[in-house]
């Protein structure tokens, strides 16, 4: 296969080689790569903003994470923390360190990636930089989004007795990462083995190429329900939900029974002798919604295919409580993973 060393293009050549397939699509763009800085006009929008830093070695391995998939994931992180906003994410700016161990091809492969996650929820790139790296290659994607009056939603606004919600299944991200740290053990043995992966290709996607709930919260408009209070799913339900019960400043009650589990991630799980709830509730990386709905919504929320009630808010005082399946409570900890840890 052909190799381009990164030298060969210089800095201004290499962007213009990444980013010219790029096309803009959304009227607030009206100047993005190619010039000092972007130029976006939102009228009487509200504009959101996010950023994620991803450094090889800590956020992701490249002995089992593709680099067209590590860029979509790179990028769908970024318009799912819009999305948790109530908002649609619109532009990204794409920085990278990169050491000579890439080619040009390896970053077109990777921007390949971007460029398909933009297509396919409408966002445009409008500009980044590119570095040398001596550590392996690091990634920073700012996002940039646009919300409607009124219709933001924060994590500080849930109120006692509102209902808890999640779209999707929670522990299958966290069960294809055993999975595939298992298997880097067996293939880094040197014996003749290869990854078997067969029959866990929905817990291996949830990992490697995971989506932003872009339908949910088209669906939540479609009916008139904006939540209380709303983030992604990152860190694990246990995190989050102690972020929005802290900001809100009341207590919950989440039922075991009631929490989403895939079957495919739930036989990972038995495999591997792990609890699949306590994956569910501290594993990350689902990019699932987890959000709070007035009681009064209750009969909206139900018809909502694809979101699951899996408890309630109470008084800050009741504390947060985990409800087991014998009806036992167990206090809520936040044992998500922390890179700083």
């Amino acid at each position: 296969m052909q190799r381009t060393e990164i030298a060969a293009y210089g800095e201004f050549g290499l962007i213009k080689h990444l980013t010219e397939k790029f096309k803009n699509e959304n009227p607030s763009t009206i100047k993005g790569v190619g010039d000092d800085a972007a130029v976006l006009d939102y009228q009487n929008k509200k504009v959101l903003v996010t950023t994620d830093l991803l450094l090889e070695g800590i956020h992701f391995d490249l002995v089992y994470a593709p680099l067209m998939h590590l860029g979509y994931k790179a990028a769908v992180v970024n318009f799912s923390d819009i999305y948790a906003m109530n908002g649609q994410p619109k532009q990204i700016t794409v920085s990278i360190g990169v050491s000579k161990r890439f080619s040009v091809e390896d970053l077109d492969q990777f921007y390949a990636g971007i460029q398909l996650a933009c297509e396919k929820y409408g966002v445009d790139l409008i500009g980044g930089d590119t570095s040398a790296s001596l550590t392996g290659l690091a990634i920073s994607i700012t996002c940039i989004g646009e919300g409607e009056e009124g219709k933001i939603v924060y994590r500080d606004g849930a109120k006692s007795t509102d209902l808890i919600c999640v779209t999707g299944d929670l522990g299958s991200a966290y069960m294809g990462l055993q999975l595939l740290e298992r298997e880097k053990i067996v293939f880094s043995g040197g014996a003749e083995v290869q990854p078997d992966f067969e029959g866990k290709d929905y817990i291996l996607k949830r990992q490697l190429k995971p989506e932003a709930r872009q339908d949910i919260v088209k669906l939540l408009h479609e009916k008139g329900i904006v939540p209380t209070a709303m983030m992604d799913i990152s860190d694990g339900l246990s995190s989050e939900l102690m972020h929005i019960c802290s900001q809100s400043k009341v207590g919950c009650r989440i039922y075991e029974d009631k929490i989403p589990i895939n079957y495919q991630a739930a036989v990972m799980a038995e495999e591997l002798n792990m609890n699949i709830v306590t994956a569910a509730l501290n594993g990350g990386e689902d990019y699932e919604l987890l959000f709070t709905v007035s009681l009064e919504d209750y009969d909206k929320i139900v018809a909502v295919e694809g979101i699951a009630i899996v408890g309630h808010t109470t008084k800050p005082e009741l504390g947060l409580q985990l409800v087991g399946r014998e009806g036992e409570e167990i206090e809520l900890r936040a044992q998500g993973w922390n890179s700083l840890s």
